[in-house]
């Protein structure tokens, strides 16, 4: 293929929308060299408790829990700071840039008018909570997904098996019907629910294309329809019409360029107008070619703030509990399969920030460490099960096989004597016990994992990596770049701009080479899957049925919430002066 003009290298750029940041990548097109990258942190992060004042005509406007939002604007605002930092950082002739991708976490949406206007942008609607993007976190629509599984199942719908049998409160369809019942008139003022994967790319090149990938495993896309108007109706009358009038459009191919730079996003960016910008996709499955691992039974497990498995297989498995198998959903040729789990990252940072006391903060600056860093220095010291805990990893509910956003965390053994290093032993332990979950799952449905390679930010954590190798069993490698979605991305741009025929041939010259390697100690191994069956006992007692102890908590919750006015306190404060009981 040619990858130069006139013997000059060409470019393309790779971004990657994650939960808090936007990060772009200039990548070389002929080897898949990376030199230079920007981020722009979005200055609304993630927005939880109330509206931001700054965006609202009303000052802030209090929102529910299990609320998950972001405010669009400051996706555009990584094309405008991220692009131009890592052109300028790569000290590459933007003018040599001949195609860009992006990816995004999933299943994050935007109601948009007709144009791809957001609806928060909207005259009128800037203080409705349901015109911002949800993010994928956003978990307030678990009462929904409830009533789509269980209509699904009763009916025998087709589909559902494509899902494990079960759809996430986290999907597309779950998001709306929340979005009709609660905000009719917002809903009603929507004309496109789109995945924010194919609104940034509408942003980019004018053109509204839906993406195979989103479609396929958010979407209820399978065998080329959506569910039937007949089931929507049976779910709500006014949800009848729903992919007719707001979801239903064009489908690209992931590879395929969805158009051509626009000259505002030229102005953005700094880019030359007209250049390819591809379909969207998503930040794991993305991250498979950048991994080369785009062959059947390669595992590749995304680690951030939450982590997404995705491998191809060859032939079509119903495996319970998964997110997703879709023909062509990462390479044309290959079901692609995902699973996922929704809290890993994110569980660390909220014990670090809610259960490590302030001494052990000041310790680890006086060492000139990060805390994660320290506790995982302490913790790497302790025999396995010397700190008599398990864990369910499930503080943000469970993606993978449970498909349960009800659900919620678990440590057992706590005494007097627990430290705060044993507690965060004991979730990192209980994440790789999730994923030892979702690879027996594969396994017992016949689509073996025969690798196990990692990219994200956690891959850093050599005490983390190595816990993975031992309770799966498997040799874990890391993926070499550090910007695994980015790269990706830039691979998909590489193919959009016709530089190579397809994803595999782009992958093979452009993917990152191997980076550290992770061998199951046997010892390890042994003492590992003894903690294992208690884990995979709470698992089940905790989680399929036996006690429904977590629903009925989130449902007291919700009720007291409700009866209580926005910013109330239902308790007087005890005064300063009082002291603990004798």
């Amino acid at each position: 293929m040619d990858v130069t003009v006139d013997g000059s290298e060409q470019y393309v750029i790779g971004v990657d929308y994650g939960t808090l940041s936007g990060r772009a990548l200039v990548v070389r097109v002929r080897d898949g060299k990376e030199l230079g990258s920007g981020v722009f942190d979005y200055p609304h992060a993630v927005v939880t408790g109330a509206l931001p004042a700054n965006v609202t005509a009303d000052g802030a406007v209090p929102l529910p829990g299990e609320w998950a939002l972001q405010v669009p604007n400051d996706y555009r605002d990584v094309l405008r700071h991220a692009v131009p930092a890592a052109v300028a950082a790569a000290g590459i002739d933007p003018a040599a840039v001949v195609g860009i991708a992006t990816d995004f976490t999933a299943c994050t949406m935007v109601p948009t008018t007709a144009d791809g206007t957001p609806l928060n942008e909207v005259a009128g609607f800037a203080n409705r909570p349901h015109a911002y993007v949800k993010l994928w976190r956003h978990h307030a629509a678990q009462p929904q997904a409830d009533r789509i599984n269980e209509l699904a199942a009763e009916r025998g719908e087709s589909w559902l098996p494509r899902y494990g049998g079960l759809i996430s409160s986290e999907w597309e369809f779950a998001k709306g019907l929340q979005l009709l019942e609660e905000d009719p008139e917002a809903y009603a003022a929507m004309d496109h629910w789109v995945e924010a994967a194919d609104w940034i790319v509408w942003q980019l090149c004018g053109q509204y294309v839906r993406n195979a990938c989103t479609a396929g495993y958010k979407g209820i896309y399978q065998d080329g329809s959506y569910p039937s108007e007949d089931f929507l109706a049976a779910l709500n009358p006014e949800f009848k019409d729903f992919v007719s009038t707001k979801v239903e459009h064009t489908i690209g191919r992931l590879g395929e360029a969805a158009g051509y730079l626009t000259a505002e996003a030229a102005g953005w960016t700094g880019l030359p107008e007209g250049i390819a910008v591809a379909v969207g996709n998503v930040d794991a499955h993305v991250t498979a070619p950048a991994a080369r691992a785009v062959e059947p039974g390669q595992l590749v497990a995304i680690m951030g703030t939450s982590t997404c498995h995705v491998m191809n297989g060859t032939e079509l498995r119903e495996v319970p509990g998964m997110c997703g198998v879709v023909d062509g959903g990462i390479v044309d040729g290959l079901w692609g399969y995902e699973a996922g789990q929704s809290g890993v990252g994110d569980i660390f940072g909220w014990f670090t920030k809610n259960g490590v006391p302030p001494e052990y903060h000041q310790a680890a600056a006086e060492t000139g460490l990060g805390i994660h860093e320290y506790l995982t220095g302490l913790a790497s010291r302790q025999a396995i099960g010397g700190h008599g805990l398990i864990a369910l990893d499930w503080h943000s509910g469970n993606r993978s096989v449970l498909v349960d956003h009800e659900l919620s965390g678990v440590v057992v053994g706590q005494t007097l004597a627990t430290k705060p290093e044993d507690t965060y032993r004991a979730l990192l332990e209980a994440t790789a016990f999730g994923t030892r979950t979702i690879v027996d799952a594969f396994r017992d449905s016949g689509v073996p994992v025969k690798e196990f390679i990692v990219a994200g930010g956690l891959l850093k954590n050599k005490l983390l990596m190595q816990i993975y190798a031992d309770i799966t069993g498997l040799q874990l490698s890391t993926i070499g770049s550090s910007q695994g979605p980015a790269l990706g991305s830039a691979i998909h741009a590489a193919v959009a701009a016709g530089k190579y025929a397809d994803i595999r041939g782009a992958a093979a010259a452009m993917g990152s080479e191997p980076g550290d390697v992770y061998t199951p100690i046997p010892e390890n191994v042994a003492a590992y899957e003894e903690l294992f069956q208690e884990y995979r006992a709470l698992h089940d007692y905790f989680g399929r049925g036996a006690n429904d102890v977590m629903h009925r908590l989130k449902a007291i919750q919700r009720r007291t919430a409700a009866a209580s006015p926005a910013g109330a306190t239902a308790q007087p404060a005890i005064p300063a002066t009082v002291g603990a009981p004798a």
